[in-house]
């Protein structure tokens, strides 16, 4: 196996939080005597990243998934703990490190808005000092991924959400990293933009190997993404592995949707398996996953004329993933 090119160990990020009551009198005391919290971002977290792996980094909002994307890419410093990112410690802040990493947000810009974004792609690559021939290249490579040939010479400030964000891809792509942390990348995309990022991401890491670590609320850029997911929630670790057998432990069943032809078609369904919903003409059964297929057969023969439709599908993975939060105690998993 290869050797970890993101190690987490006891990651810790605690925010010490001067915290004052409302009133003019508790104004003026906070002037002489501050009352402080510590409120804690990241709580203790521990896992490895192989080279070359997409994995989705997930949680509710404020379960400390920016704050640790922040850490490993050097803009924070822990409380304690360690970390190590392509052999070397994030916060050092080194130019050797930070050509191999890059951080993408989804709701922060790090191109200049009133200049086209060929602009300022030259500028970038005289930052990360990036040979004429090698920046050529990948622009070139970008340019045809992302499409980006009628948007690189418009002020960026012109340019719609999806448009903006592929030419954000592109300057954070532009040095090659090795590594990706990608927060948010499709928030407030629409549906088509969003799988066309999707197919992006999954293509540039088929041709470039690099690792990505992946946050996002939008289960299918999950699901469409990563094999393998953590989940934290309040800073705390709850599941690292993969993301199948996260499904089948959490629901750890299938749901049969049933159209019947008619009101007068409906009958008891709960000899079938668990009903989870039912109206005149809808029903939605919660079978185990073993059973359905047997369970599937009978609902067709026995239901007969009165069944217009039947389908059966894995419960969304949004529900999965829900459970793991409430549940909030780690689970046991075997990485993916």
């Amino acid at each position: 196996m290869n050797d970890p090119v993101v190690r987490v160990r006891d990651l810790r990020k605690v925010y010490r939080v001067n915290e004052r009551q409302t009133g003019f009198g508790a104004t003026v005391t906070s002037l002489f005597r501050r009352k402080f919290k510590e409120v804690p971002a990241v709580g203790g977290i521990t896992f490895d990243i192989a080279p070359g792996e997409i994995v989705g980094f997930l949680g509710p909002n404020g379960a400390g998934k920016t704050t640790t994307l922040k850490m490993l890419s050097g803009l924070l410093y822990p409380t304690s703990g360690e970390a190590i990112v392509n052999g070397d410690i994030p916060w050092r802040r080194r130019d050797e490190f930070l050509k191999t990493i890059t951080l993408l947000m989804g709701n922060r810009s790090q191109l200049v808005w009133d200049i086209p974004a060929a602009d300022s792609f030259l500028v970038l690559k005289e930052i990360y000092t990036i040979p004429d021939a090698q920046y050529g290249a990948t622009l070139d490579e970008l340019t045809a991924l992302l499409e980006l040939e009628p948007l690189l010479h418009k002020p960026v400030r012109g340019l719609s959400l999806g448009e903006r964000m592929k030419v954000e891809f592109a300057a954070g792509l532009l040095h090659s990293p090795r590594i990706a942390f990608l927060d948010e990348p499709t928030l407030g995309l629409d549906v088509s933009m969003q799988a066309r990022i999707r197919a992006f991401v999954a293509e540039y890491n088929r041709r470039s190997g690099a690792t990505i670590l992946l946050t996002s609320h939008y289960m299918d850029d999950v699901v469409a993404l990563c094999r393998r997911v953590i989940v934290i929630h309040h800073g705390v670790l709850l599941y690292d592995g993969a993301l199948a057998d996260l499904a089948e432990r959490m629901a750890p069943y299938k749901r049969i949707s049933v159209t019947l032809t008619t009101a007068s078609s409906a009958r008891d369904l709960s000899s079938y398996g668990e009903v989870a919903s039912r109206d005149e003409y809808h029903a939605t059964l919660h079978v185990p996953r073993r059973e359905a297929p047997e369970r599937t057969a009978r609902l067709v023969r026995e239901l007969g004329d009165g069944l217009a439709d039947i389908s059966v599908e894995d419960p969304p993975i949004e529900e999965v993933i829900d459970k793991v939060f409430t549940s909030e105690r780690p689970l046991e998993a075997v990485p993916a």
